[in-house]
């Protein structure tokens, strides 16, 4: 009788996770028919719309709040794909957009947030219930929105256990306060937000919760002489998403391993490239210098991003951080949830168009290769007459931030990556240090201090770490030698220095690039290799620790940013203590 009724809850659950509705009959093939259908770069890239994160009294900026909901609505991706349902950021349901409004702070100006989520009673997605997840017992969808690269209180990071349903009619058993509050202390940079809700980043994400957040210092960034403005200063937010013939969102039914997850897959990837919520769009410029603020927001897609008359990148910064001096770049690999802030001048450009291109294997690196849909993002389109422009490349930008030196260290720590298989050698889950997520924190650092983690990866996918709160960066990238031999010990110990991993760790050195030299919230950690990132929990534009009580609950998490990865469950959690 009881297996009976588990049976029966489960069934129940599935149902619930499914939308009860049976599973569209839908092939690779016509996913990509309905791709190929949508003509490129006929439709204008949109601006993304902004939100004043202050107020101004008598010339001087104040703190403020702010309310932002979270809204089902209708969105159109192409001009030929019919009207798309999804999940929007906005101030209100009609302001609401894809992505969301771009919330311009300024450094050392308070914003306190209300996140209101009306969404509906059921995902428009299907989602996993046998992935740790946040299941509301009275409906709704859960959400909880964490402010990615944000330095900020605990009870403000939007922890995946603080989620919460429409009204707060449910709440996760680590919800404590409706209004989120930014200090906005760091350094200027660009920053996101997004859903962050336990088990359902994948679904949330993919539905369109997403949006991005600027923290400026004009006094400390008037002197770089940037182009400045709505128009040459341009958010630029890249997605991959699949549809249906009626514009629906693609997200599959059935999972890889269908008896142990039956709707979880290790990565989803979209025929479809958008770019501020269009297919393909393209944008109409001068011959003159433009910045634009990149954000790749895929589940799991990275982008490796050129252009395609031969035009460079002038890299100045790279998540939060600017760099120490621009970088030239004939490409940047973007991976999701990473950020580049470049310049491109158009003014050198020899021909009308240029077409923003990707050449990134899916899944990264060793994947298949782009195809005539996945390799192309936007066009360029070049006016003939050279422009007055004021703007400059400065020689040198935030110089005064600190190296990352690996001596600081106080602690070494070793971060082990596993992807775990069934009998068929399809993935089922994947572990950082072989623990869950709700297993006890094992990275408990001090208050203010420096630590080196060296980071392991025994898979064969390229993963891009992201540590809540803390700011890193990598400086040692090197190939493991016999590492069949040491995965097998790790298998069987989970400990790296009784595996002798010095021994192993003296491979190839592959280069860190020059414009990845920074403090970031992202790191891409390559296959086979060992990453030593040197991390810092404290501010590092002035050493000084952090003006909230880090230490308080519910403290906060590192993970993968491929969304299927970390909902499955490399997520870890992350205590500072004093």
């Amino acid at each position: 009788m009881a297996a009976k009724l588990v049976l029966t809850v489960l069934v129940l659950i599935v149902g619930l996770a499914a939308g009860n509705r049976s599973p569209p009959a839908v092939t690779d093939k016509t996913l990509r028919s309905i791709a190929q259908s949508l003509k490129k770069y006929i439709e204008p890239l949109p601006i993304v719309p902004k939100l004043y994160g202050y107020s101004t009294h008598h010339g001087h900026p104040k703190s403020t709040c702010l309310t932002i909901g979270m809204f089902r609505k209708k969105w159109k991706f192409h001009r030929d794909l019919p009207a798309t349902t999804v999940f929007v950021y906005g101030a209100s349901r009609e302001e609401a957009t894809f992505p969301g409004p771009t919330i311009e702070a300024l450094q050392g100006v308070p914003l306190n947030v209300t996140w209101e989520n009306h969404l509906p009673e059921k995902h428009i997605l299907p989602w996993d219930p046998t992935v740790p997840v946040a299941i509301a017992k009275h409906g709704g969808v859960p959400a909880s929105v964490h402010l990615h690269g944000g330095v900020n209180g605990p009870q403000s990071d939007g922890s995946a256990f603080a989620w919460y349903t429409a009204d707060f009619r449910d709440k996760g058993p680590k919800w404590t306060q409706t209004t989120y509050h930014y200090p906005n202390v760091q350094h200027p940079g660009n920053l996101w937000y997004h859903d962050h809700a336990l088990g359902l980043t994948r679904a949330n994400l993919l539905a369109g919760l997403i949006g991005t957040y600027v923290i400026r210092n004009p006094l400390a960034e008037a002197p770089f002489g940037l182009p400045t403005g709505d128009e040459y200063d341009r958010q630029l937010v890249l997605d991959d998403r699949s549809f249906y013939k009626d514009g629906s969102l693609y997200m599959n039914y059935t999972g890889n391993n269908p008896t142990i997850h039956p709707q979880w897959q290790p990565e989803y990837f979209g025929e479809v490239i958008v770019v501020n919520g269009k297919a393909w769009p393209y944008l109409a410029v001068q011959r003159r210098r433009y910045r634009f603020r990149i954000l790749n927001s895929s589940n799991a897609r990275y982008f490796n991003l050129s252009l395609s008359d031969g035009l460079c990148f002038t890299v100045i910064g790279s998540d939060v951080s600017y760099l120490r001096k621009p970088v030239t770049a004939s490409s940047i690999l973007v991976a999701p949830g990473e950020i580049f802030d470049v310049v491109v001048d158009f003014s050198e450009s020899k021909t009308s168009d240029v077409v923003l291109t990707n050449s990134a294997p899916y899944p990264f690196p060793g994947g298949d290769p782009v195809s005539d849909l996945s390799s192309k993002v936007m066009k360029f389109v070049v006016c003939p007459e050279k422009t007055k422009d004021d703007s400059r490349i400065p020689a040198s930008l935030m110089a005064h931030y600190p190296a990352a030196d690996e001596k600081e260290g106080t602690v070494r720590r070793y971060i082990v990556l596993y992807e775990y298989q069934s009998a068929t050698g399809e993935p089922t889950h994947l572990y950082i240090n072989g623990k869950r997520l709700e297993d006890p924190a094992t990275e408990t650092p001090t208050l203010g201090s420096t630590e080196v983690w060296e980071v392991i990866n025994l898979t064969e996918d390229n993963h891009p770490l992201h540590l809540h709160l803390a700011t890193f960066q990598a400086v040692r990238v090197r190939e493991l030698v016999n590492l069949e031999a040491f995965t097998a010990c790790m298998t069987q110990k989970n400990d790296a220095v009784k595996c002798n991993v010095t021994a192993h760790a003296t491979g190839q050195l592959k280069a860190v690039p020059e414009h990845e030299k920074t403090w970031k919230n992202i790191v891409k950690i390559e296959p086979g290799y060992m990453t030593t990132i040197v991390v810092k929990f404290k501010l590092i534009d002035r050493d000084a620790h952090y003006p909230f009580d880090a230490t308080a609950e519910p403290g906060y998490v590192y993970h993968c940013h491929i969304l299927d990865h970390e909902d499955n469950a490399m997520i870890r959690p992350l205590l500072l203590k004093h």
